[in-house]
């Protein structure tokens, strides 16, 4: 045992406990960093302000642009898209949040993504998409919500990490697409994140996909599948030339040519 005779056992002690102290402080730190590491993780993954709907490819597609911030990636990068909004089933059941999926356009049929690089991901709008009967006139009336969930894996650590986000109607921009930021300079790619979130409006349809279509679109309206051509008293030779012209127009062309 240590007694008072032993100045040198009594030295060693003291230097056994402080360094003792020292290892389990250093130990429960990093327990805590590697802990708390995905949540900063997660703040690192961005995403854009608004999200748009434009014509791509002779389709509507609804796109978000998500980015990441740090030089570490994220594996096994995942995305998720779930429409909520309330609905009423054919029994007269209303349902206050209904969630359903949909499709992130992907080749290889999945939502995963190699997140190098900001992306544009892109979702589209046909028969089995919850927004397939919205158009630019009346998607601000709608009561939804459009929620975005990022998952994967942090490459430092290990542990899954999520960032999510959300777009309401007014969020969501008809008719507009994003800027492009990646660009080439001398064999390397450069990225301006100011630009991020920047779009610009595009010419295109305001009309639903659904009546997009089935072809009830057409330019010479302005648009709105609903706005018909009108005979004006005194002017019925100008509306009968129109009319002559919108008929010649719709069998010259056919819907997927609007876009």
């Amino acid at each position: 045992m240590v007694t008072e005779q032993c100045p040198l056992a009594i030295t060693v002690l003291i230097i056994q406990n402080i360094s003792g102290l020292i290892i389990n402080a250093v130990m429960l730190g990093c327990i805590f960093m590697k802990t708390a590491q995905a949540n900063r993780r997660a703040e690192t993954l961005i995403f854009s302000k608004h999200a748009v709907i434009a014509c791509r490819d002779g389709k509507y597609r609804f796109m978000f642009r998500v980015g990441d911030l740090r030089k570490s990636m994220i594996i096994s990068a995942s995305i998720k898209i779930q429409v909520v909004k309330k609905t009423t089933t054919d029994e007269g059941e209303v349902v206050p949040i209904s969630q359903v999926d949909i499709q992130v356009e992907n080749p290889v049929g999945t939502n995963s993504i190699f997140l190098v690089s900001p992306l544009i991901i892109s979702h589209t709008i046909d028969e089995k998409s919850p927004l397939f009967h919205y158009s630019a006139y009346n998607l601000g009336d709608q009561d939804l919500e459009v929620v975005v969930i990022l998952e994967g894996v942090v490459e430092t650590t290990g542990i899954t990490t999520q960032a999510r986000t959300s777009y309401l109607p007014d969020e969501i921009l008809w008719g507009h697409r994003f800027v492009p930021i990646v660009t080439e300079e001398e064999g390397r790619y450069s990225v301006d994140y100011s630009k991020f979130g920047n779009t610009v409006k595009v010419h295109g349809p305001l009309c639903s996909a659904k009546d997009l279509t089935e072809g009830r679109y057409n330019p010479l309206t302005s648009g709105h599948p609903s706005r018909t051509v009108k005979k004006r008293k005194g002017d019925s030779q100008q509306a009968s030339l129109l009319a002559k012209k919108m008929a010649a127009y719709r069998q010259s062309n056919d819907s997927s040519s609007y876009c």
